[in-house]
């Protein structure tokens, strides 16, 4: 708060992509002390809708707030396109439907940039049917969370690379464990 206040910074927001029940205790967290983040930065696609969604977990809470809602991972590193159940212009349709305030895709090449520009281009808002439509090809890919591995594993879980960043452990929770 201080550095906003001195100009250093704008916004205050937080990511992650484990677990929808952490953000919603992170929004919780924050409500408590009377403080409310400016953004929130999450993983949402059409195979998150399966599976620890936080499209139908946290997102309803971000938009009531009227939290900026920063979506991630639309093709999660195109780890959903080797489902064979979406084509990435679904991908980025699906997250360019849902109410956020930017659809973060990333951009290695030159076509994957056209491919992006491609997407808004020849993006309409969806219909109901389209979507259930969507939903409904990737459901069976998408129920057990293999295509989302940064929610299942923890190969895209830095803290769990680097445990010393959690630091040691306090003397209260010490006292507990078993020796």
């Amino acid at each position: 708060m201080d550095a906003r206040k001195a100009g250093k910074l704008r916004y205050i927001g937080f990511t992650g992509h484990k677990d929808p029940s952490i953000h919603l205790h992170m929004l919780q967290v924050a409500s408590d002390y009377g403080f409310a983040f400016d953004t929130v930065q999450m993983p949402l696609n059409v195979m998150d809708a399966h599976y620890r969604s936080f499209e139908k977990e946290v997102l309803p809470e971000l938009v009531r707030q009227k939290t900026g809602v920063l979506g991630m991972k639309s093709m999660a590193n195109g780890i959903l396109l080797k489902s064979k159940t979406v084509t990435p212009i679904e991908c980025l349709h699906y997250a360019l439907n849902l109410p956020t305030s930017v659809v973060i895709t990333g951009i290695d090449s030159m076509e994957i940039l056209d491919q992006a520009c491609e997407a808004v281009r020849t993006f309409r808002p969806m219909s109901d049917e389209a979507i259930r439509s969507l939903l409904s090809k990737t459901a069976e890919a998408a129920v057990r969370g293999d295509f989302e591995p940064f929610k299942t594993t923890s190969i895209f879980d830095s803290t769990a690379q680097n445990p010393e960043w959690l630091g040691e452990e306090p003397q209260r929770v010490q006292q507990l464990m078993p020796k």
